[in-house]
């Protein structure tokens, strides 16, 4: 699957334009497959570019998968074209997708339409309200779907030992805007209350690294292993989390994670 990765190119851009992302990334886009190789239905994946788990999901699920994407101004739709080579075979893949801003738009979709959503690497870069996406995906969501989210780990071990060290963990500036960088990112009990604040429930989650890092290399890791202990399973570099819809969410915005706001707008 990697080396099938590594030949991939996005509208006639170079093989190999994207195997930095994928040296980071691999692992993660197993993980996400895992946890929905079992799942059938129509599906819907947001922020779907560049594709990776866009490809395993078509190739080795037997869900009707559905994209969508934000590149910020432009049509309501558009269609990329991926080609690599797979099981020893020139793969030409257009996929088209629905182009809109989950955190400014209400998503183009009737209620109850799909089955399966997922929303991978999202969540820690929205900058307004990140109830709201989830519960427009509640919305669209049949009874009993299903919700597959992933996300970075703010209390990743790597995280961690920095602090130690005196360094931050915050993102960096980024050339691409407001949602190239991280806004918050978000730890293992963080993701499991919004998730119930927005009407789901978690059947399944893990942390997991997905790229190499020296732990050993690091001043505080002796001292880490003592104090982390009996946490070692939340730890990992992302969270993986499949949940089931179970009901409305929770009117108002939690009040752990919002300050300032009307107090109407808050929950009750």
């Amino acid at each position: 699957m990697r080396a099938a990765m590594e030949t991939m190119s996005i509208d006639g851009s170079p093989a190999g334009a994207l195997n930095g992302y994928l040296v980071d990334s691999f692992r993660r886009f197993l993980h996400t497959w895992g946890l929905a190789k079992d799942l059938k239905g129509k599906a819907l994946e947001l922020g779907a570019n560049p594709y990776f788990t866009t490809w395993l999901l078509t190739d080795f699920t037997e869900l009707d998968l559905q994209t969508a994407n934000y590149f910020g101004s432009g049509d309501s739709s558009g269609q990329q074209t991926v080609t690599l080579q797979a099981r020893g075979q020139d793969r030409v893949i257009p996929f088209r997708f629905d182009h809109f801003n989950i955190e400014d738009d209400r998503f183009p979709y009737e209620d109850a339409t799909f089955d399966v959503v997922f929303f991978c690497e999202i969540l820690e870069h929205l900058v307004q309200d990140p109830t709201k996406p989830l519960r427009e995906i509640n919305r669209i969501l049949k009874p009993e779907g299903t919700l597959i989210l992933t996300t970075p780990n703010a209390a990743q071990a790597a995280n961690v030992l920095a602090l130690i060290d005196g360094h931050s963990i915050w993102d960096i500036f980024s050339g691409h805007g407001l949602y190239g960088r991280h806004s918050r990112e978000y730890s293992f009990g963080d993701v499991h209350r919004i998730l119930e604040h927005t009407g789901f429930r978690v059947e399944h989650r893990f942390t997991a690294d997905s790229f190499p890092f020296d732990h050993e290399a690091r001043l505080g890791t002796r001292a880490m292993r003592k104090l982390l202990k009996g946490r070692e399973e939340t730890l990992g570099q992302y969270h993986f989390f499949r949940s089931k819809k179970t009901g409305s969410p929770t009117p108002g915005l939690p009040a752990w994670l919002f300050r300032d706001f009307p107090v109407d707008q808050m929950s009750r």
